[in-house]
């Protein structure tokens, strides 16, 4: 049976710990120089609504390691809900094409490429969530803390789509996490309430980043005005200056606290250059395993592992 990379409550926590293993050994046989052509003659359909070049870059490297090809398709290439609709797009793919990714505004599309096509669809991005950044990014606190046991994340800023894959993640991964944001830029209440009654981590909103940052593992922004919001940008920087992760938020944070950012960076907004530069800020490392994890999760969905 096919398997799809949607949500990152897709996989269970055991699959989550296998692909994260696997991103591991991926990881090291790249930096050897040791080939892995898992996917060798397979393709990778890249349908681009939204662009992006740590997607694109990564995902079409990583393939290209793998032994497999891809192909980007943008949005002059393919009109997905216009020009053909989304589960044609989505059948005849599955006719030319191994694996399909994709990076859209609407997230019915991508719930749609699931639904209708015959080969794993991974999402790339959705205007609802961003699974595979969200796994890169555990896997870089892996990495750095050795483990996963006791984790604080004090996610600061909107209550956006890496927002809401984080609270995804706590659904699967025990850990206290806290969205420190303006009122009225909370995430989406069904989710929060969603994984608060798993049970199985802590997950509270907060209005003041400072409270919220004490003892933290990792302090998490992204930019205050996302693709498609560009006319609220300046007002949303007025009401989210109070909410920049400077050296004072980090102070309170501690030592031990690392940041991370998915990129592209507004540097001088959401973060301030002495802090995305610092000592304690794993972003790189984290935009680096954005490849490594995407490649993992393409292998374990087509069982070549």
């Amino acid at each position: 049976m096919k398997r799809d990379f949607l949500h990152i409550t897709d996989f269970t926590r055991d699959e989550i710990d296998e692909v994260l293993e696997l991103s591991a050994r991926l990881k090291k046989d790249t930096r050897e120089g040791t080939s892995h052509l898992l996917l060798q003659g397979k393709t990778l359909a890249m349908i681009f609504q939204k662009p992006s070049a740590r997607t694109r870059v990564s995902f079409e490297t990583g393939m290209y390691q793998l032994g497999g090809h891809a192909l980007f398709l943008s949005p002059a290439d393919i009109g997905m809900g216009k020009r053909e609709t989304t589960a044609d797009i989505a059948r005849l793919f599955s006719r030319y094409n191994d694996i399909i990714m994709a990076r859209v505004f609407d997230h019915q599309h991508i719930l749609d490429l699931g639904k209708y096509a015959a080969i794993p669809v991974i999402n790339g991005l959705t205007d609802f969530n961003h699974p595979c950044q969200v796994m890169s990014d555990i896997f870089t606190v892996l990495e750095h803390r050795g483990h996963l046991n006791d984790l604080k994340v004090v996610f600061v800023g909107d209550g956006n789509n890496v927002a809401h894959s984080w609270f995804k993640l706590a659904q699967r991964i025990p850990m206290e996490l806290i969205i420190a944001c303006p009122e009225g830029f909370e995430p989406d209440e069904n989710v929060v309430k969603e994984t608060q009654e798993t049970g199985l981590s802590s997950v509270s909103v907060s209005y003041d980043s400072y409270s919220a940052a004490a003892g933290a593992d990792v302090i998490y922004t992204d930019v205050w005005a996302s693709m498609g919001q560009e006319e609220e940008a300046a007002e949303r920087k007025k009401i989210f200056e109070p909410f920049q992760v400077n050296t004072e938020l980090m102070t309170a944070a501690g030592d031990q606290a690392y940041f991370m950012h998915c990129l592209p960076a507004h540097r001088g907004d959401e973060v301030t250059d002495e802090v995305i530069d610092g000592s304690q800020s794993i972003v790189f490392d984290e935009a680096e395993n954005r490849m490594h994890v995407q490649k993992a999760i393409m292998v374990y969905l087509m069982g070549a592992a």
